[in-house]
């Protein structure tokens, strides 16, 4: 079975955990304490055993300095993610390119993706997400603005779009 190396960086709205591939690529992330608890998330042809680690390498530096107002330093960082159909890994990689200080409403975030008429597909995108942070469906609204649902809680969600937002105006 697959080693994956696990970490947990603190943040102004708690505990990030990030579980890594061999290759260093994220497999899972999310708002919490326990990085076991992250492996649900994830494909299971992507589930390993853990190995906590201190640092990520470049993960955890790309974090960092993210937190530190680099909001692109997250951007570069590689991710892994599998679903048994085509649009969700799509809808992903679409989703990296959602700016920072500029998020999109599920009707725009499909049109992005390139299916205008399928919304909830594109909201199924996001709750399936296990890449949180590097994957960034916090950067998704409501069409009235509002901010929906986030699988790590609107508290979270609502501390990341402030971090960013100095970035839209």
């Amino acid at each position: 079975m697959t080693t994956l190396d696990s970490t947990i960086v603190d943040t102004p709205t708690g505990p990030l955990s990030i579980l890594a591939g061999p290759d260093g690529a994220v497999r899972a992330a999310g708002f919490t304490a326990d990085p076991a608890s992250l492996l649900p998330l994830t494909h299971p042809g992507l589930r390993g055993d853990l190995r906590h680690r201190a640092d990520l390498g470049p993960v955890t530096v790309a974090v960092r300095s993210y937190l530190d107002g680099d909001l692109d330093a997250i951007d570069t960082v590689a991710v892994e993610q599998r679903s048994g159909g085509a649009f969700l890994p799509h809808a992903w990689r679409v989703l990296r390119e959602v700016e920072a200080g500029r998020p999109v409403t599920y009707t725009g975030f499909a049109a992005l993706a390139g299916r205008p008429a399928a919304v909830r597909a594109a909201a199924a995108a996001c709750a399936r997400n296990a890449a949180a942070l590097f994957v960034p469906c916090h950067r998704v609204l409501r069409t009235d603005g509002t901010l929906g649902g986030y699988r790590w809680g609107l508290d979270v969600k609502t501390w990341l779009l402030r971090h960013e937002s100095a970035r839209g105006q």
